[in-house]
C-alpha cells in the first residue's frame, strides 16, 4: 500500500508522483542488490533532485568496518559532494528500508525535502514505526514522508536475505560440530 504521512494533504498525491516514486524505488532496489552482492544487509538508497539521480548508496557497514555506513548515509555523503553543499534542499531520498534513528537525524540535518521508503522497520524505524524523528515538532526541520512504496518487494528482499543468512550460520555450525 502506498500512502503519505502528510495529514490533510494525503489526497493530493498524483498518479505521476506515484509512478515516479515506484521508478526511483526500483533504482534503490538495484543498489540494495549491490549491497547483497557484498554480503551486506540489502538496503539501497538514491537521492533525486529535479527528476535526476544525483547520488546513490547501499549498506557498506561490514565492508567499510563502519557502523554508520548505512545506505542513506552513503547516498547523502555523495549528494553533498555532488552539489557542493551539505544542505540538500529540494532533494528527495528514496530508500528501501525505513531509516533508523541515526539516519533520520542525518536526514533532518541535511534539510532534505522528502523521504520515500519501502519496507517499515518495526525494530528501529524512526519515520513512524517506533518513533517519528523526521516530523518531530521540536526539531528545526521536518520532512515530507511517504512510506510503503514497493514495500512488499523491499520487505521480501530483506526477509530472504536474513533467512539465507540464518541457514548459512546453521550449516556452518553443523559442519564445525561434525568435523570435530
Amino acid at each position: 500500500m502506498i500512502y503519505s504521512i502528510l495529514g490533510e494533504d494525503d489526497n493530493k498525491v498524483t498518479m505521476s508522483e506515484v509512478k515516479d516514486d515506484q521508478y526511483w524505488m526500483k533504482v534503490a532496489l538495484a543498489f540494495a542488490d549491490k549491497a547483497e552482492a557484498e554480503n551486506e544487509i540489502p538496503v539501497g538508497a538514491v537521492v533525486v533532485r529535479d527528476g535526476e539521480m544525483i547520488a546513490a548508496g547501499w549498506n557498506r557497514s561490514i565492508t567499510c568496518h563502519d557502523p554508520s555506513a548505512h545506505a542513506e548515509m552513503m547516498a547523502i555523503r555523495e549528494a553533498g559532494k555532488v552539489i557542493e553543499n551539505y544542505r540538500l534542499i529540494d532533494c528527495t531520498l528514496y530508500v528501501t528500508l525505513e531509516p533508523c534513528p541515526m539516519c533520520a537525524g542525518l536526514l533532518v540535518h541535511s534539510r532534505l525535502s522528502r523521504v520515500v521508503f519501502g519496507a517499515s522497520d518495526a525494530k528501529t524505524g524512526a519515520a513512524g514505526s517506533i518513533m517519528n524523528l523526521l516530523q518531530h515538532e521540536k526539531l528545526n526541520h521536518q520532512l515530507e514522508v511517504t512510506s510503503g512504496v514497493l514495500g512488499e518487494v523491499c520487505g521480501e528482499k530483506l526477509s530472504a536475505f536474513f533467512k539465507r543468512r540464518r541457514q548459512e550460520i546453521k550449516a556452518a555450525k553443523k559442519l564445525k560440530n561434525g568435523s570435530t
